[in-house]
């Protein structure tokens, strides 16, 4: 756990659902995705807002712990900032009772499904700084691509819908506080979403762009379509990443043939007091490294190598050894944070190797693991070796370990259709 300013924005999951359509018995949320749930995968990319922010899962009564475990293994050193409350009977009871644990100072409310579980960061960042710049309930959304039909109880065509004036909405959907707290006060029946509660209350909603990864996951053809997109890397789950793929029949984009190279280095002294963190993982049993965060040296390399890449400058100057956000973070936050930079400079990630250098531990039986997290945190593959001195130098003397990264990074051009439609 770590001090963290308070939050003005907070995120309410949405987690209390059956997967009776997804043929579990668990629910929903619970139900594996790729080796995780996808409760803790929504949370990741929840976590992976630039602006801290409470995070409040709402849950089955039965699953409270559960619920309480994956979330505070998503938010890492930010725990601190994490509610667990048991659903009700609707959705709507259920983000009520979300609203009633929002923080005091919190401005901005986002209700987001966890059953969107590939949601980018970038797209819970536009949301929020679209309710801010209008001071309206915003809503993300995507046009829609197929032709609509009017139908008759029977089937029969009655006639053809202007797709035109029609969007298909997303989570997380955002609204001022105040707006959203009226608005459930006001509700006498239950609304289809958030944004439907806040405009029949007469409050307005704006429609910003959605992002074709927050599709729901709802059906064993929508958790394969999921699972697919993972392996192929092509979508990362809690990642803005994710960001620099454009959705919507009318977006387009270009990757130049000219790659960016970068190169980082990063040494951290043994610390027999501190557990070790190295690769994304931890080894118990094992000394661990000195630091102002988890001393992770190999992801520590891997954000040097990143940023140098993108010409954003060093770990050091970003984030600091003096920042308390960061005392004893783990790597995930600072992987996070970087491909956001990345990404919002108009680069993608093409391929990252990091070797790590060092006597212990020993990385052959955990690299499989290892490539396997740096990889799912990045959205490419990562390749992971590890070698020694031969006894010369700090590391050969066991004083330490080194990492060397190197990164490739794509600039990436993305022409996106701008929304302003109202609902």
């Amino acid at each position: 756990m770590t001090d963290s300013p308070a939050p003005m924005v907070a995120v309410i999951v949405v987690a209390a659902g059956s997967g009776s359509r997804l043929g579990h018995s668990e629910p929903k949320a619970f139900v594996p995705l790729a080796g995780r749930t996808l409760l803790e995968r929504a949370l990741l990319g929840v976590f992976g807002m630039r602006e801290p922010a409470q995070v409040i899962v709402v849950a089955p009564a039965d699953r409270l712990d559960a619920a309480r475990a994956i979330a505070d293994s998503a938010a890492g050193p930010f725990d601190d900032r994490v509610d667990v409350v048991a659903g009700g009977a609707s959705r709507q009871d259920s983000v009520n009772r979300g609203l009633a644990v929002v923080r005091p100072g919190v401005l901005t409310v986002l209700v987001h499904d966890a059953a969107r579980a590939l949601t980018p960061s970038a797209l819970c960042d536009a949301v929020v700084d679209a309710v801010r710049a209008t001071g309206n309930g915003v809503v993300p959304g995507l046009a829609v691509v197929d032709t609509i039909k009017r139908v008759d109880g029977h089937g029969a065509i009655l006639g053809t819908v202007d797709r035109s004036a029609l969007s298909a909405v997303q989570t997380p959907q955002g609204f001022p506080r105040d707006v959203l707290v009226a608005a459930a006060a006001a509700a006498t029946g239950e609304s289809t979403d958030d944004a439907a509660m806040v405009a029949s209350a007469g409050y307005p909603v704006n429609v910003i762009e959605g992002d074709a990864l927050a599709f729901k996951i709802t059906t064993p053809w929508d958790l394969r379509r999921a699972e697919s997109l993972l392996r192929a890397g092509s979508a990362l789950a809690g990642s803005p990443a994710a960001a620099s793929i454009p959705a919507g029949e009318n977006a387009r984009a270009t990757i130049t043939p000219d790659p960016r190279v970068g190169t980082g280095l990063d040494v951290h002294a043994f610390d027999d007091a501190s557990p070790l963190w190295l690769a994304g993982l931890h080894w118990p049993g094992e000394r661990g490294l000195s630091g102002h965060s988890d001393g992770d040296a190999a992801v520590h390399a891997i954000c040097d190598a990143m940023l140098a890449a993108a010409g954003l400058g060093d770990i050091g100057g970003i984030f600091g050894t003096s920042d308390p956000v960061y005392a004893e973070a783990h790597g995930e936050v600072f992987l996070r944070e970087t491909v956001r930079r990345i990404t919002d400079a108009g680069f993608r990630v093409g391929n990252v190797s990091v070797q790590i250098i060092g006597n212990r531990p020993k990385l052959a039986p955990r690299r499989a693991e290892a490539q396997a997290l740096l990889g799912s945190l990045l959205g490419t593959s990562v390749s992971v070796t590890a070698t020694t001195t031969d006894a010369l130098g700090f590391t050969g003397r066991g004083e330490g370990i080194a990492a060397l990264a190197t990164a490739i990074l794509f600039p990436v051009t993305a022409e996106r259709p701008v929304l302003s439609w109202e609902a």
